[in-house]
Parts: structure tokens; C-alpha cells; sequence
């Protein structure tokens, strides 16, 4: 009897690419295909939503499932009332996998599989708005985590997480890693460097931040630090420029009025949302990546700009020392004389640029897309 597998893939109505709606769509391009006697069933719901454009979604044992219930009210209904049941709205699956914390009532037989990227909402709820925080609170993950039969980590720390603070039995946690966007590993051609270069008004010479715009990415000490170094340190006089690229998150207004008060605010760009396709030259382009965030489930950019050969300072906690192993300098996020010091070796040592750079290619390459699949699928029908 052939088995049938709901998929919750409601994260990629908005048509963005942050790293949730990345895991999701990197994922099921690679398990979609695996196994042509499993039965996939999509559960994708909402008043507005996106139209999907995914060849996946053609496959013959692919069946989209599309909904137009308000989420607003099938959140609310799913946590006071637990209904409507998924499985059953979707005419019965025997296993139900939510890639994110999407609150989704199922019946008591049907299988229960939730991934869980982290939990900084809990160890830092300073770090978002209001609105965000009390998402985090109306999905209630505690509750999700306890009931779900099996979870997926993306990283130890998450599954240390969630051990600690949901006191959630280990033996129903598996850890698989992600995988890295095939597009981070792309050979970067000549006419792309001077495409991206012109499109997003690049220097010559640039340290570069690459993430989502909001204070656990912990950009106001980068800001701090370069100024130190550019007016009085190893870059003063020098044509370096520090790039900011992403789109903006969340309390993120603190970010534009520091920058803006230093005396080198001519020195630093801001780029905004960078395209998926130019995500690689602008790696490639950089002297130094630079990630000091505070916390991350897993964290994609740093491995990103090693697939492309560029050396990279990161934080010494949560899941990033276990991503980037020895291939990067690690610094503690709260010490920015350490990510000063960090950026001087770095932009200093042509001998220690080289060994970061030869490290980081090899490391990032551990990280496939197509092994996350396998190992996923496998959890899931075990």
C-alpha cells in the first residue's frame, strides 16, 4: 500500500526567499523525486497568495491541494479548537511534515514530522518586534514540539534547544543538516563581477555583510568596528568600503542612524534586497565576509561566501562554529575587539586569506541539498 505524505508548504505564498522559504523549496525539489511510490500530497493555503511556479509541481505523484481559508483565522482555530484537521482537508495522508512551525491541526493517526530551524524567539525575544514575537507565541511551538511524534534539527544547537528549554525527549530529534543553493557555487564569469558591480554601485575593494537587516544579526558593532578601523586603524586613508546588503527585517531603524552618525557614513553602502542570481559575485568581489550575528539556527551566508572562496569571520556560538568548523576566524559576537583584530589578520595576512579561502571552498562543499533530502525522506517514512 502505497504511503501518503501532506506537505504543509504554506511558507512559499509570499514568493520571498529567506532562509525558511529556501529550505522549504530546495528541499522538495530534491524528496519530490525519490521515491515515485510515495504520494505527496501539498497543503497550500491562503486568502492572497503566490502562484507557484516550480517544476516539482508536475510531477505524477505530486498532488497540490490549495486552499483560500484566511491563515489569520485557521491559525486562531488550529490552537484553541485543533481543527480543522489538515490530513482530512486534504482527503487522509498518513504522515504530516510542516518545514516550519506553521500551526497544523492533524488527527491522532496521522504521523506528526515538524522542522525546527531554532529558537531565538525564546532565548531572544529582544532581538524582534512585538508583532513578530507574539507570532512566535500565537504558534505555539512549545506545544508543537510536544506533540509532534518526530523533529527534524537543523543543527545540533537547535537540537540542544530544544532538549533545554522544551524538554523535549532527544530520541525524537534527528539533525540534518541543510544543504547550500546550487547558485552559491556557480563559477562566477568576468561580465557577472562587472554586471553586479555596476548593479549594486560596488568599490573596488569591500568588506562585506550579507543577511537580513535586524539587530540579532548584530550589524551595529560591525558598523562600530569599521569606523574604528577606517579612521583609526589599518584602513585609514585606504578606498575600502564596508557593504550592507539584504532587506530590511525588523527594528531596524537603529541600524541606518549609526551609520549615518560616523564620520566614515560615506563609506559604507547599503545595497538592499540582492537578487538570488547576484548573490555569488557579490561574495566573490568581497576581501572579507563578516556575519557576527548573536544566534543562528543554522546560518547560510558565511558558507555561501566560502563556496566562493572568500575568507570569512563569524560567531563563536550556537550552530555557526559547527557549519563553518576551522574554515573560518570565530569571535564572540558581544567582543568587538576581537572582530577588530579578526578584520586586521584577515586583511593583513596574504598567507592567512589564502588558508581561510582553501578551507572554506572545501567545507562548504559538505553541504548538498540532495544527502538533506535523502536523510530527510528516510526520517520521515522510518
Amino acid at each position: 500500500m502505497k504511503t501518503t505524505i501532506g506537505i504543509d508548504i504554506r511558507m512559499l505564498a509570499r514568493g520571498s526567499k529567506t532562509g525558511i522559504e529556501e529550505y522549504t523549496s530546495e528541499l522538495l525539489e530534491n524528496m519530490l523525486g525519490l521515491d515515485r511510490e510515495i504520494k505527496f500530497k501539498l497543503f497550500y493555503n491562503g486568502w492572497r497568495k503566490n502562484k507557484l511556479d516550480y517544476a516539482w509541481l508536475h510531477k505524477p505523484n505530486i498532488e497540490l491541494c490549495e486552499f483560500k481559508i484566511p491563515n489569520r483565522f485557521l491559525d486562531v482555530s488550529s490552537r484553541f479548537l485543533d481543527f480543522p484537521k489538515l490530513d482530512k482537508l486534504m482527503a487522509g495522508v498518513d504522515k504530516f511534515f510542516s518545514p516550519h512551525i506553521f500551526l497544523s491541526a492533524t488527527s491522532p493517526e496521522c504521523e506528526k514530522i515538524v522542522t525546527f530551524h531554532d529558537l531565538s524567539f525564546e532565548k531572544y525575544p529582544e532581538f524582534y518586534s512585538s508583532q513578530k514575537n507574539f507570532w512566535h507565541f500565537s504558534m505555539n511551538p512549545r506545544r508543537q514540539a510536544e506533540k509532534a511524534d518526530k523533529i527534524i534539527a537543523v543543527s545540533h544547537s537547535t537540537k540542544q534547544d530544544l532538549v533545554e528549554i522544551y524538554k523535549i525527549n532527544p530520541e525524537k530529534i534527528r539533525v540534518i543538516y541543510s544543504g547550500l543553493n546550487p547558485a552559491a557555487k556557480q563559477y562566477v564569469f568576468p561580465a557577472e563581477k562587472i554586471y553586479v558591480k555596476n548593479k549594486y554601485f560596488l568599490p573596488e575593494n569591500y568588506i562585506l555583510y550579507l543577511g537580513t537587516l535586524e539587530p540579532r544579526k548584530n550589524i551595529i558593532s560591525l558598523l562600530n568596528v569599521f569606523e574604528k578601523i577606517k579612521t583609526d586603524g589599518i584602513l585609514k586613508g585606504s578606498d575600502f568600503k564596508l557593504v550592507i546588503a539584504g532587506a530590511k527585517g525588523w527594528l531596524y531603524d537603529d541600524i541606518f542612524r549609526t551609520a549615518q552618525k560616523f564620520a566614515s557614513k560615506k563609506d559604507i553602502i547599503f545595497t538592499g534586497f540582492v537578487e538570488e542570481k547576484d548573490k555569488a559575485a557579490l561574495y566573490k568581489m568581497a576581501k572579507v565576509f563578516v556575519y557576527p550575528s548573536f544566534y543562528e539556527g543554522f546560518g547560510f551566508p558565511p558558507l555561501e561566501a566560502m563556496a566562493q572562496k572568500t575568507p570569512v569571520i563569524t560567531s563563536n556560538i550556537s550552530s555557526i562554529p559547527e557549519a563553518v568548523e576551522n574554515a573560518a576566524i570565530l569571535i564572540n559576537p558581544s567582543n568587538p575587539d576581537e572582530l577588530y583584530e579578526a578584520l586586521e589578520k584577515v586583511l593583513t595576512d596574504k598567507k592567512l586569506s589564502e588558508k581561510l579561502s582553501e578551507l572554506g571552498k572545501k567545507r562548504a562543499e559538505a553541504f548538498d541539498w540532495k544527502k538533506c533530502a535523502e536523510e530527510t525522506l528516510e526520517f520521515i517514512m522510518k
